[in-house]
């Protein structure tokens, strides 16, 4: 194993943060994986503790067949911010910017020099994009932030890999994926194994997310050079673990074993392991996902728990005022799974309560909430 440390910019003097990445295995594929971007979101820094371990035992077994890239803290800024003994972990302080979004744009950054060097051999055309990834983001100015400079950093090791897995949670949830609708075969395998409850699928979801930052410019170059052979190179997803509590060792060891048979099944792990199950949860639009707001302040009752099926008309939550009659229902609009509710209990006026993933597209543009 590799410790390698990355000393982030911007540090008050006195003061010096680092990004550790922890390299297993080698050879030509290579898989990444970071936990906890949002720092507040603890399952995946969890899961990490446990694929340390495993990776280690795989790596001294000689079982390792390409290199593992593991970030356990892929926030250190977001996992000091404490404000009055409550972590906030999804904004950077200083700025308000959330710290998965606006990610570099590596098909915008390397398109031009590409012009005339892809054709149509597809295995070069993969080598020469993730050079030019490199390559382009090593050129880049210096980071105008600490922010800045992490998030560059995260992406020049995630750029190249042929899987990248970013660890997430919601706040009360099922376990759920975000991917793009042309990898949906290739990550059945992985919702089948986490025993996730749904699956959101879109190419542009707004924002510029991790995932998408790893798995869009591969879309984007093959639009760009329709006449040459541009294949979806880094499949690319990010794993939401269930709700913000979901720290159960048990379970942590459960996920980190589902995610190593994953990567065994894509040629990086060798030795026996587990099939997939045959269940699977359906792959939705993420576009179908409707976002339940309340109507008024007050405390919340909800009817269900995270993970159940519900019809159109269902009867979600309730917001009562407690000083006064004034009491909602709020139901759902849509058919499908419950996957994710807020762990408030006071509703605020324009955050979202519940999330309810439809099988019909019933919004547009940016699908991504802050």
């Amino acid at each position: 194993m590799q410790r390698i440390d990355h000393v982030l910019p911007w540090s008050t003097p006195g003061t010096e943060r680092r990004l550790t990445v922890l390299r297993y295995g080698s050879g030509e594929r290579k898989a990444y994986i970071q936990a906890s971007l949002h720092a507040d979101e603890l399952p995946g820094m969890r899961v990490a503790v446990e694929l340390r371990r495993r990776l280690r035992e795989l790596e001294e077994q000689g079982r390792l067949l390409g290199v593992i890239e593991l970030v356990p803290v892929a926030n250190p800024i977001g996992l000091e911010q404490m404000v009055q003994g409550q972590h906030q972990g999804r904004f950077e302080l200083s700025s308000g910017k959330n710290f998965n979004r606006d990610f570099a744009d590596l098909a915008e950054l390397i398109g031009p020099a590409l012009q005339g060097h892809v054709g149509s051999d597809e295995a070069a055309n993969t080598a020469l994009i993730r050079s030019s990834m490199r390559a382009v983001l090593d050129a880049l100015e210096p980071a105008a932030s600490a922010l800045e400079g992490m998030q560059r950093l995260l992406l020049r090791h995630a750029c190249d890999a042929d899987v990248m897995l970013d660890l997430h949670c919601d706040f009360e949830a099922a376990v759920h994926l975000y991917g793009i609708p042309q990898q949906w075969p290739a990550l059945r395998s992985l919702a089948a194994r986490l025993e996730a409850g749904t699956v959101l699928l879109a190419e542009d979801s707004g924002g510029s997310s991790f995932d998408e930052a790893c798995s869009a410019p591969w879309l984007r170059l093959a639009q760009r050079f329709p006449d040459a052979a541009i294949a979806p190179a880094c499949l690319s997803t990010t794993v939401e673990l269930g709700g913000m509590d979901n720290t159960d060792a048990h379970k942590a060891r459960e996920y980190a074993e589902a995610i190593l048979a994953f990567l065994a099944e894509q040629g990086l792990i060798s030795g026996e392991w587990p099939q997939a199950p045959q269940a699977c949860c359906d792959a939705v639009p993420f576009s179908g996902t409707e976002l339940l707001f309340p109507p008024h302040c007050g405390v919340v009752s909800f009817f269900h728990k995270a993970g159940e099926y519900v019809e159109a008309g269902t009867p979600i939550f309730e917001v009562l005022d407690p000083l006064d009659d004034n009491g909602t229902i709020v139901c759902a609009g849509t058919s499908g799974v419950l996957f994710a509710i807020e762990r408030m209990r006071f509703a605020q006026p324009g955050r979202w309560l519940a999330k309810v993933a439809g099988h019909q597209s019933i919004r547009q543009g940016r699908l991504l909430n802050d």
